[in-house]
């Protein structure tokens, strides 16, 4: 079914333009407060633990807020200028230890895609219900189990702590070992040419690999500096627990923002980059203190019809255009357990379906087959 909206149709050009005096005010309310939250950290652990709680609660929002923040400087859309976006972004992703630059390009890849189930698969790669089908039991349970709502919390604390580690390291080492093999082959190769010509599995472009570099250098640096000013078990306690959870709050938003009963899940063949943004993203309702740490980003039709659109114009451009996003899904945080069942992708009918609901209507598959031969004898018996 073809919806009758066009892109046209929405009021989304006077939103898209960046205004670099409100950028500054939210990077100083964030990264400042944030900072001195870890000062207070230091000063309350002195006195009793029993202050931590709430300071790590406020620590792990203002992550929240510097990973959306770092979004949208990987769309250049926080300031107006595309340096100063980069070398923000890049500073954001130090924050919470990830690289930005190559983030962005993978997330700009599923604004590109989104909607279209053949090319991109979610945040948690979902297999298709023929692909499931295929696995064995015990591989179908671990599939469910990976799954889970509450795999978000060790899953997002390898995203961001251990995974571009993890890249640099292996990817160095398939380089190296990528050199070797080809100076045996030649001894006379020409080393400019096989690094250029080298095609990593880690990084894409050599803009890539320093800025992975740099990263590394900048988080285990900093790392190593904290842990030996403010105490290393001290540091790295309350630092797990921000980023796990920090990690853990943004990947459950992006979850819903994207799978939901009704989600647009369309083949290749037929999609539509317009149905994908109005009925392949939802529109998350959070409290207006949520909203604030999460710059806005509920507004996620609106974000995927133009990602230009920085993230304090989000709320405006939705309430201009609301009569056009009828067909857009509602969702708050009361849902987001319902949404996590949702982690099939019937390619048939272009939709997302429960695990539950699969099994069920292969068990009435499996029932009518086996009362069809009781029902063909009664048909050819005298």
């Amino acid at each position: 079914m073809k919806t009758a909206v066009r892109k046209s149709g929405f009021v989304l050009a006077p939103y898209m333009k960046s205004n670099n005096l409100r950028a500054t005010y939210q990077i100083l309310n964030t990264v400042v407060p944030y900072a001195l939250l870890w000062i207070l950290a230091v000063k309350a652990a002195s006195v009793s633990l029993w202050f931590m709680p709430p300071i790590i609660v406020l620590m792990i929002l203002f992550s929240v807020r510097c990973f959306s923040l770092m979004h949208d400087c990987g769309h250049y859309s926080l300031f107006s200028s595309k340096k100063v976006n980069r070398v923000i972004g890049f500073m954001l992703g130090v924050i919470n230890a990830i690289p930005q630059y190559s983030w962005s390009r993978d997330h700009d890849y599923h604004h590109k895609t989104n909607g279209d189930w053949q090319r991109y698969r979610g945040v948690a790669d979902f297999l298709s219900i023929e692909e499931f089908s295929k696995l064995n039991s015990f591989n179908q349970r671990l599939y469910e189990l990976l799954r889970h709502p509450l795999m978000a919390f060790p899953g997002g604390f390898f995203y961001l702590a251990i995974k571009p580690r993890l890249a640099l390291i292996v990817g160095t080492y398939d380089f190296i070992n990528y050199l070797f093999t080809e100076m045996r082959k030649d001894s006379s190769v020409d080393l400019a040419q096989a690094i250029s010509s080298h095609k990593s599995k880690y990084w894409q472009t050599a803009a890539e690999f320093w800025d992975l570099l740099f990263n590394n250098i900048c988080v285990v640096g900093s790392w190593i500096f904290l842990g030996y000013l403010l105490g290393f078990g001290f540091f790295f306690s309350v630092y797990s627990i921000m980023l796990t959870c920090a990690a853990a709050i943004f990947i459950w938003v992006f979850f819903v923002q994207h799978i939901f009963d009704g989600a647009y899940a369309h083949k290749t063949e037929g999609w539509s980059y317009l149905q994908g943004a109005i009925e392949g993203s939802s529109y998350l309702e959070l409290p207006k203190i949520l909203q604030w740490f999460t710059a806005d980003i509920g507004y996620h039709n609106i974000h995927h019809l133009s990602e230009r659109i920085p993230n304090y114009n989000l709320k405006a451009c939705h309430q201009e255009n609301i009569v056009l996003l009828s067909k857009a899904k509602t969702l708050r945080i009361s849902n987001m357990v319902d949404c996590s069942k949702f982690i099939l992708w019937d390619s048939a009918s272009n939709c997302l379906v429960s695990i539950a609901s699969f099994r069920q209507a292969t068990q009435a598959i499996l029932d009518t087959a086996q009362s069809f031969p009781d029902r063909t004898e009664m048909a050819n018996s005298p």
